[in-house]
């Protein structure tokens, strides 16, 4: 199939879904709490209110059973139901609603969905794990209601950046209308935030250095290389010196995909507040973190209230994730197909799975289990590569977590699993044994 007719049948959903959202008068909206879902919220929402149509908001860290019962406490007979980036892997969950349903989500569908309609990429026959985000698929349902919601598309590429996805087929479609439009801008360079280039590389996870949260070590690089001053005003030259010594620094250990991810095209949010996506997704995932997803939906819905706030909260918990990965690298382990840790209260365990898997050991994919109170959250990353030798997370993580009465699930690439306390050794041991069925050749990779 190629791009041309996949995306007219992605079009073709959302142009039913934009049909039905116009026919209510209210929309109860429930979306996911990170970058990509907050961005399809602010995407959604800014869309109902140039429509005039009433909504209410809710964000949230999972689709479980006690939003069922809120969104049924909560709407009444005529109202819509729509959830953005969550819904197609629980179609069963969300049978419970009597309402009218739409799911704008770009997971894998598992089931038979009770949606009037569900736009997902996958339907179509394109991965969402890779070339199209919940935010991606929002951004088409908005632009049917309405051609002037054009300039939503920053939001959209930001939730694309955001899950760490490729810029091509339907993301680069999205894009390439973005700057056609003025809505974006494109520079090479060295993909951060702005700000000061030392204090910036201090607390940035992404890309992860040997140099990352030690400021002397910092200091040291800059002054060998002569450069100092705000990452934004660094003139063309200096800019390639910048990624060129990154590049050398990555290439001792990380991953293709992660050097691809740290240099190359840099997007400007011309319509957004925070114009350098890198700092928006860093905001929306820390305000999703902090619980507090109003005001991550505020920043996208163009509110400068909370602005300063969220800047201020997300530099600290990047140093936090930072310091957290720090901590994580000193406590894992390797079982025959996969790296591991068990830790308990730790903060960033995605993080920590991701940094490992793009920055140390590109070879075998990164499972974190961490203890929270009485639940066990569980949290794994592979890479591009792995998912092209058979790597499938979110299989592995689904059938694990049914064998110790949890629930698992996500992307081949990246997939996330509740489990009961007690479990975390057993959980580890079947998800190393699917990986070890998944990619034969790589164990014991080094």
């Amino acid at each position: 199939m190629n791009l041309n007719i996949e995306m007219q049948k992605l079009k073709a959903l959302a142009r039913e879904a934009a049909d039905i959202i116009e026919k209510h008068e209210y929309v109860r909206v429930i979306s996911h709490n990170d970058a990509d879902g907050l961005t399809s919220a602010g995407i959604i929402c800014q869309a109902l209110i140039r429509k005039g149509i009433r909504f209410h908001t809710s964000i949230v860290p999972r689709l479980d059973t006690s939003v069922v019962e809120m969104v049924k406490s909560s709407t009444s007979e005529n109202d819509l139901v729509l959830f953005c980036d969550m819904g197609s892997g629980q179609s069963e969950m969300i049978s419970d609603i009597e309402q009218e349903i739409i799911v704008l989500d770009h997971h894998v569908p598992v089931g038979e969905t009770p949606a009037k309609v569900l736009v997902n990429p996958h339907l179509v026959g394109i991965d969402g794990a890779m070339h199209v985000s919940g935010s991606g698929t929002t951004f088409l349902v908005a632009m049917e209601m309405e051609p002037g919601n054009i300039d939503l598309a920053g939001l959209a590429i930001a939730g694309a950046v955001g899950d760490k996805q490729l810029f091509s087929t339907i993301n680069g479609h999205i894009l390439e209308e973005a700057v056609n439009a003025g809505v974006i801008s494109v520079k090479k360079g060295l993909r951060i935030g702005d700000g000061d280039l030392a204090r910036v590389l201090e607390y940035t996870p992404e890309p992860y250095l040997d140099i990352t949260g030690d400021r002397d070590k910092i200091d040291s690089f800059l002054d060998i290389l002569g450069l100092h001053g705000n990452i934004e005003d660094l003139d063309t030259d200096r800019i390639k010196k910048l990624t060129s010594a990154v590049a050398l620094k990555l290439a001792k250990h990380a991953s293709p995909e992660a050097i691809d991810a740290a240099i190359g095209d840099v997007y400007l949010l011309n319509k957004e507040l925070v114009p350098n996506v890198y700092d928006l997704v860093a905001i929306l995932n820390t305000c999703g973190k902090a619980e507090k997803g109003g005001m991550g939906l505020s920043i996208c819905m163009r509110d400068k209230t909370h602005l300063e706030e969220a800047r201020d909260m997300a530099v600290s918990h990047q140093i936090s994730i930072v310091e957290n990965i720090k901590k994580g690298m000193d406590m894992v382990k390797k079982g025959k197909s996969i790296g591991y840790l068990i830790g308990e209260d730790m903060e960033s365990t995605g993080m920590i799975a991701s940094t490992f898997v793009r920055y140390v050991d590109p070879e075998m994919p990164f499972v974190a289990v961490n203890q929270v109170d009485e639940l066990v959250k569980v949290s794994a990353r592979g890479t591009r590569a792995l998912v092209e030798k058979g790597l499938d997370l979110s299989f592995a993580l689904r059938e694990a977590a049914k064998l110790v009465g949890g629930e698992g699930g996500g992307h081949n690439v990246a997939s996330g699993a509740s489990i009961p306390p007690g479990t975390a050794e057993e959980f580890i041991a079947k998800v190393d044994e699917i990986v070890a069925q998944q990619l034969p050749n790589q164990e014991n990779a080094e």
